[in-house]
């Protein structure tokens, strides 16, 4: 029972609309009806500047953190990853706007991060270094959900399965990206303070 609980409670927790709340506290209007349409960070930055975006970013990896050490405390670090990924299929899929939400990421650097540091750091890296250097965040994430089942494995076989499951996930939800990528029509991000 506390096991099903603490994934319903994580789910919820991932289901908390960040982007579009704190874009509507900060005067930019409903998120969902510019730029891309999406929720998450990256459209974020596209309306209001990289430090907003930055906020937002952190405030989504705060409560796919928040849904990790919840699993850790019932059921031990194998728990605590599904418990992350319950976050992120939150985040993707919110009950409070109807299943349509964002595409994951930064809900699965913040479940990342509080089950491994290093692997977060590595990913951290990865992501800068395609994102700066060709323009394309979307492929910068693609590269970090393939890494996704790697980390997990070395960590343990359930963990391993959880990863997997995560990047399979934001796979999914980055599909239009990946085409976009295959047919050189993807947008570039144009990495803006403030705006």
């Amino acid at each position: 029972m506390m096991y099903a609980f603490a994934i319903i409670i994580s789910y919820l927790l991932g289901s908390i609309p960040m982007g579009l709340v704190f874009t509507r506290l900060m005067g930019k209007g409903d998120l969902r009806k510019v730029g891309s349409g999406n929720i998450g960070a990256t459209n974020v930055m596209r309306v209001g500047g990289l430090r907003m975006a930055g906020a937002v970013w952190l405030l989504d990896m705060a409560k796919a953190i928040a849904a990790v050490f919840i699993g850790r405390a019932v059921g031990g670090d194998a728990f605590a990853a599904w418990c992350g990924f319950a976050a992120i299929v939150g985040h993707c899929y919110p009950v409070w706007l109807r299943f349509h939400g964002g595409k994951g990421i930064s809900s699965l650097f913040g479940t990342i991060l509080a089950i491994s540091p290093a692997a977060f750091v590595i990913c951290g890296i990865e992501w800068l270094i395609v994102a700066l250097t060709s323009g394309y965040s979307s492929l910068g994430a693609v590269v970090v959900f393939c890494l996704m089942p790697i980390f997990g494995f070395v960590i343990g076989t359930q963990t391993g399965f959880a990863f997997l499951a995560m990047g399979l996930l934001c796979l999914w939800r980055h599909r239009e990206n990946i085409s976009r990528l295959v047919h050189g029509t993807e947008s570039t991000i144009k990495w803006k303070w403030k705006k």
